[in-house]
C-alpha cells in the first residue's frame, strides 16, 4: 500500500469560506474523506500549515519514507526558496498542486520556485486536481 501526504500551504485551512469564486465552497476536510473513500488502497494522510518551516519540516519528515507528496504550497510557492530546497533534498516524488490556474492570475503568481524540483504540476482544476495529482503517483 502506496503511502501518500497531501500537503496544504498558507490560507487553505479557510477553502470553502475564502474567495469561492477563485476555490470553490467545499472544505479540504470533506474533499479529503471523499479521496480516502475513492482510494482505499492509499494510505493517505493530509496536513497543513501556514508556517513556512512547519511544511518544510513535514517535507523532512515524511521525505525518505512516504511514497509521494502532494503539495499546494500556497504563496509560499512564489517566494520559497526554502522550500525548493526542502523539496530537491527529500527521496519521494512531490507534485506541486493549484487548484485555480495560476498563470490566469496575477502576475507574480506566474513564477514558480518550486516546480523545477517536483516530478510535475498539476493546476487549474479545481480540488480535483489534488486527484489528478494521487492518479499520478499510483
Amino acid at each position: 500500500m502506496k503511502k501518500i501526504l497531501i500537503l496544504n500551504g498558507p490560507n487553505l485551512n479557510l477553502l470553502g469560506q475564502r474567495e469561492t469564486s477563485v476555490y470553490g465552497d467545499r472544505s479540504f476536510d470533506e474533499f479529503f474523506n471523499e479521496l480516502v473513500d475513492r482510494y482505499p488502497d492509499v494510505d493517505l494522510h493530509y496536513a497543513q500549515s501556514n508556517s513556512e518551516g512547519a511544511l518544510i519540516d513535514k517535507l523532512h519528515e515524511v521525505g525518505f519514507s512516504f511514497d509521494g507528496v502532494i503539495l499546494n504550497a500556497g504563496a509560499y510557492t512564489h517566494t520559497s526558496i526554502a522550500i525548493a530546497d526542502a523539496i530537491a533534498a527529500i527521496n519521494c516524488p512531490v507534485i506541486e498542486v493549484h487548484i485555480s490556474n495560476v498563470h490566469q492570475r496575477e502576475s507574480f503568481r506566474h513564477h514558480s520556485f518550486i516546480s523545477k524540483n517536483c516530478k510535475g504540476v498539476i493546476l487549474g482544476f479545481g480540488l480535483d486536481s489534488y486527484r489528478l495529482a494521487l492518479e499520478s503517483l499510483q
